[in-house]
């Protein structure tokens, strides 16, 4: 899925304008050059030397003037042309900066903690690196300091220099992002003050590989152009119907053939972590668990007929939150980020017309648990609460689809989970309005503008490259990525049933597996990207 710039540079005056500028000064130079010695001479000698003879009798007592070069003059800069724009820049006359010897990265006092950064970009812009030392004519310092806001940076270049310094290591890095972008697009930063923050919080990318595998370089490619786009979020989704892309301790069994080592995990994690990257890893249930069920067919949700549904757990059992809590504990340990994403949506149960009477089995245990008042839904959104609980003892924020918060039951989605909007069309879903009128924390993942997928699986149209343009326009605020930009720049492997999603200020790749035909049932296979609505 997913992806610079053009600047005019007018130099010095030339030609006429060059020519009329010398003529210029040299009139003023002869202007004050002789006549005063001419004047003091004709006022003692008034009748003058006679007409024919030498004029040698009264030689100057100075050398006339030489003629002064014109000084080189610069119209004022504009702002530099980045993915995102920057919020603020401050014009200024001068030449910019260019990467050329002897130009090299330094970083300032009290700053060691951006040696990586520094390091990164003197690699980039093809220049050395020289640490903790002064700064020098030519180069570019990185500085921790000031009051900014959180991932803020000042970026300045004047007297051929530049300083980057921001109030985190995270804002300097972004900083670094802007000289490279401009620098590799246009040739060099301009002169004058860039002042800058992001828009929202969560600016990401999701990445589906439970539905088609991606490898570990493939997301590590991914993760370095996220980054250069100063996106801050990998949501990876490694469990569905199709495989479970991770190895596992706690259960093994249910690892696909195809499937990412701890180590490798702890690679891409050690990469992004380097780029100011959370990676968000996701387990969704008590749906889309097709791929740990083959393993363990028992926990399957059957209807009063016996029937199985492709994906859905059976809540009712004590076993499937076992297993499911298991997984969810693994890997809040494998992923240092501060958030764990668990699922919640299209859970087949709720899809019939009375899930009571199709699954009395669930209708019986939320009776038991929450009384005689509550129904088949009261015990999937009390699902979704306790497995928030399970991340949130091991520190995590818990993120959830927004169809998995019902309303009108006894049970109430937990209010501190985050809601991540991504349709209006599922059974549960409302309105984003609604969700921020209940004081919840919404993340827009609009699957009608920010999906990208190859092909139309499911019967169901996704956004088109000039939607995914449009989808500029659904920004919830602030200097949004363009998302089309984003995803010309994201590779996505050309399988059929491949899928990416971008998100106002961001972009998300899922993909699908072989199971694409149009008269498949509806099932969703991709998610957007994060950008935070408050």
């Amino acid at each position: 899925m997913m992806r610079y710039s053009i600047r005019d540079r007018r130099g010095p005056h030339q030609g006429p304008a060059l020519l009329a500028t010398a003529v210029a000064l040299a009139t003023v130079a002869a202007c004050s050059s002789g006549s005063p010695h001419s004047s003091d001479t004709s006022a003692a000698s008034p009748s003058g030397p006679p007409s024919g003879t030498s004029a040698s009798a009264a030689p100057s007592s100075a050398p006339p003037s030489p003629t002064p070069t014109p000084s080189r003059t610069y119209p004022l800069s504009t702002a530099p042309r980045t993915i995102p724009s920057v919020r603020e820049h401050q014009a200024a006359r001068g030449p910019g900066w260019k990467p050329a010897a002897p130009a090299g990265v330094v970083v300032g006092a009290g700053s060691a903690g951006l040696a990586d950064e520094g390091k990164l970009l003197a690699g980039e812009l093809g220049i050395p690196y020289r640490g903790a030392v002064a700064a020098g004519p030519g180069d570019v310092e990185l500085a921790l300091g000031g009051t900014g806001a959180p991932e803020s940076y000042t970026l300045t270049v004047q007297g051929g220099r530049v300083r980057i310094s921001g109030p985190d290591e995270a804002g300097v890095f972004y900083g670094t992002r802007t000289l490279k972008q401009s620098v590799k697009g246009a040739g060099a930063m301009p002169e004058g003050v860039v002042t800058d923050a992001p828009a929202k919080p969560q600016r990401g990318l999701n990445v589906d590989i439970a539905r088609k595998f991606f490898s570990a370089q493939w997301i590590e490619d991914r993760l370095r152009e996220m980054a250069d786009l100063k996106l801050n979020q990998l949501g990876l989704h490694f469990s569905d119907d199709q495989g479970f892309r991770i190895a596992s301790d706690s259960h093994p069994e249910i690892v696909s053939a195809q499937h990412l080592s701890k180590a490798e995990v702890r690679r891409v994690l050690a990469l992004a972590q380097s780029l100011h990257i959370t990676v968000v890893p996701e387990i969704d249930s008590p749906g889309h668990l097709g791929a740990v069920l083959r393993a363990h067919p028992d926990l399957q949700l059957r209807n009063v007929q016996g029937t199985p549904r492709q994906g859905a757990i059976d809540i009712s059992k004590p076993a499937s939150a076992r297993i499911v809590d298991d997984l969810l504990r693994e890997y809040s340990a494998l992923f240092p980020g501060g958030w764990f994403h668990v699922g919640a949506d299209e859970y087949q149960a709720l899809t019939v017309r009375s899930p009571s009477a199709s699954y009395p089995q669930l209708a019986t245990a939320a009776r038991q648990k929450y009384g005689p008042q509550a129904g088949v839904q009261d015990l999937a959104e009390g699902w979704l609460n306790d497995r928030a609980a399970v991340v949130r003892a091991a520190g995590k924020t818990a993120k959830a689809w927004n169809d998995g918060f019902f309303r009108g039951g006894v049970v109430t989605g937990d209010k501190r989970i985050e809601v991540e909007y991504w349709t209006g069309k599922e059974i549960g879903a409302r309105p984003p309005a609604e969700y921020l009128a209940e004081g919840r924390r919404v993340v827009n993942l609009n699957d009608e503008y920010l999906y990208y997928v190859l092909g139309q699986p499911n019967d169901f149209t996704y956004p088109t490259g000039r939607r995914l343009g449009e989808g500029r326009r659904f920004s919830l605020g602030g200097n949004a990525h363009p998302c089309s930009a984003i995803r010309t720049a994201f590779r996505m492997p050309s399988s059929p049933c491949s899928r990416a999603t971008c998100s106002s200020t961001s972009c998300s790749a899922r993909s699908s597996s072989a199971s694409c035909s149009p008269t498949a049932p509806r099932t969703t296979s991709i998610r957007p990207c994060l950008a935070l609505s408050t």
